[in-house]
């Protein structure tokens, strides 16, 4: 399925039937990212709307690093629920999925039910992490350089990302293309400046939230996910998973599809 979001063609899927749960991947993934999460999930009896966020997959790619802001990121997400006729849905997000995730609830949180975050928590926590967490995101500032960037990325991605489909994931970028559209999240959202400035205030999310936070994460500290619980004004449920990596509903599928079902209501 596809829709046309304010001139961007957003591909999805939807599978099953039964209260809408939207899967949001992140950097450098594509829907295929939850192919573990979509068949439990429709089991459990959710319907499971999985698209390929712009610059990724089977969706359109455009040039402009502005074309990436996270408000239209927003916009395509709210355009694909309305493609799907849903008005109300479960939001999970991990990565910049997550990070999207968030920002849905902030701005239009009469669209989301509940919220879950894999890994990336609230931004005013990641930005008030503290030192620990910009050492880990010392790739941000790379990822500012076109060109170098991209050499850098195509060289190491395997080896510095640990992912576990990082053959499948480079070829997949490289393929269709997606490789600098990814790093355009990072050069729209997150200029170096961002770790400098002062932040405006964000009002709380309101819907119920669970932020899920593994021990192996290499780029995200705990206290950014645990700090997430104060902007939170609806209940906030935290989970931790112990030994798993950054990319864990590969790595932990079954243990992310029962925080999943046991959080999510039918």
């Amino acid at each position: 399925m596809r829709v046309d979001a304010n001139g961007v063609g957003i591909a999805y899927e939807v599978t099953g039937e039964g209260p809408p749960v939207v899967l949001l991947h992140g950097f450098p993934d594509s829907g295929r990212v939850w192919r573990h999460q979509v068949p439990a999930l429709a089991q459990a009896g959710f319907q499971v709307i999985v698209p390929d966020l712009r610059g990724y997959g089977a969706s359109d790619k455009p040039p402009a690093v502005e074309a990436y802001r996270r408000e239209l990121l927003v916009g395509d997400v709210l355009a694909v629920m309305s493609a799907a006729g849903v008005e109300r849905a479960h939001i999970v997000g991990h990565d910049w999925g997550a990070s999207i995730a968030w920002a849905l609830a902030l701005t239009a949180e009469e669209r989301v039910d509940h919220l879950v975050a894999l890994s990336v928590g609230h931004p005013a926590a990641f930005f008030s992490a503290g030192f620990a967490q910009y050492q880990k995101s010392w790739y941000m500032l790379l990822f500012q350089f076109p060109g170098i960037a991209e050499k850098w990325l195509s060289a190491n991605l395997r080896s510095w990302t640990h992912h576990p489909d990082a053959e499948t994931v480079m070829d997949e970028l490289e393929t269709n293309g997606s490789l600098t559209p990814g790093l355009n999240y990072y050069r729209a959202n997150i200029p170096p400046e961002s770790f400098l400035r002062s932040r405006r205030a964000l009002p709380p999310v309101r819907p119920p939230t669970m932020g899920v936070w593994s021990t192996g994460d290499r780029f995200l500290t705990e206290a950014q996910m645990t700090g997430s619980g104060d902007h939170v004004a609806g209940p906030w449920r935290y989970e931790r998973l112990e030994g798993v990596g950054h990319w864990m509903q590969l790595e932990a599928p079954d243990e992310v599809n029962g925080l999943l079902i046991d959080f999510l209501p039918t």
